[in-house]
């Protein structure tokens, strides 16, 4: 299949792009490299040994959407064109809302346009919110979100769910996913987010390799067993595998279908840190600092579903991530700008 990935050149769709052109399929790439480099899409086609067809343009401008489905005869589209961090969402609300909203409407209404019918959708563990208790599956009622960031997942499903309603021609595969750590195991290409990260495993391998000069943990008094938040980290090949298994089962499927990708074992921040430690034999410092706003104390996966219908389950250790992710660092110190 020809897939296009929207936001393809940063952190989850680059590995993705990656195990895709590895299991036969074509790939192309629109991004404005917001918060993202044309080096990873290089990489991606050094890593997957085969060309990509890569657009720069921002895929809210729908003229230039309607030309690469014109270009191309694509059969599947992955949405990772989203901004993605929880605190910038608490203080951005507007930019997330026009942003996320706006990017997945234009990709519908080009792809409705093309006659594409298969769109499989980078949502989020958000969408439980805080009414529901973990382990999550994907039967629960989606819940009230702690944050803009959550709200715009929420609202996307639904948008997804009512297209597909409405057009029974129409395939939407929705991934809930967790927290993606780790980097290809080449170190070729990893997380390289712009300014300073918004996530943890980027913000402990920047103090790790000199560029950061301690993590502040956002919040030490959370009723988990350490005081941390708890969270269920996934490696990012695993998550890549998990989407070349949706595009693969979306050809033969018609409706919605809620998938959850994570491993199902939650770890704390402090454990992150340690094991980080522990894998690369490099100390991370840190200080406890205040909660931040839109945390939830504890989530993580039932993924149970996904792998009895996709056939897809994790293969990645913990320390997999952590060292994956510093090789990813150190032999790229400033990320794709070095």
């Amino acid at each position: 299949m020809k897939v296009l990935l929207a936001g393809g050149a940063g952190y989850i769709g680059s590995h993705t792009a990656v195990q895709l052109l590895r299991a036969g399929h074509e790939v192309v790439i629109v991004d404005d490299f917001s918060n993202s480099s044309p080096e990873a899409i290089r990489r991606v086609e050094e890593l997957g040994g085969k060309k990509v067809v890569s657009y720069e343009a921002d895929v809210k401008d729908k003229e230039k959407v309607r030309q690469i489905f014109r270009e191309n005869d694509i059969d599947c589209v992955i949405h990772f064109a989203g901004l993605k961090a929880v605190g910038e969402s608490v203080r951005l609300p507007l930019k997330y809302y026009r942003n996320n909203i706006d990017t997945t409407l234009t990709l519908l209404e080009c792809m409705e346009e093309a006659g594409c019918t298969r769109f499989v959708f980078s949502s989020s563990a958000t969408v439980y919110g805080e009414e529901n208790d973990p382990p999550y599956v994907e039967t629960m009622k989606r819940g009230s979100c702690s944050n803009p960031y959550g709200w715009t997942k929420v609202m996307m499903e639904e948008i997804l769910e009512d297209a597909a309603k409405a057009n029974p021609k129409l395939t939407v595969i929705l991934l809930r996913y967790f927290n993606p750590i780790g980097a290809h195991e080449s170190g070729r290409i990893g997380e390289d987010p712009q300014g300073i990260p918004n996530n943890l495993m980027p913000y402990i391998a920047q103090v790790a390799v000199g560029r950061r000069d301690h993590l502040t943990v956002f919040g030490g008094d959370y009723p988990t067993p350490d005081g941390t938040c708890l969270r269920d980290y996934i490696h990012v090949m695993d998550l890549a595998d998990g989407h070349v298994k949706a595009v693969e089962y979306a050809e033969n499927h018609r409706g919605v279908e809620i998938f959850n990708l994570g491993t199902g074992t939650p770890y704390s921040v402090l454990d992150i840190i340690k094991a980080f430690e522990s894998a690369t034999g490099v100390k991370v410092k840190y200080e406890i600092g205040p909660r931040r706003a839109g945390d939830l104390p504890k989530f993580w996966a039932d993924s149970a579903k996904a792998q009895k219908v996709l056939g897809w389950k994790t293969k990645r250790s913990l320390e997999d991530m952590c060292r994956d992710t510093w090789k990813w660092q150190k032999n790229n110190p400033m990320g794709y700008g070095k």
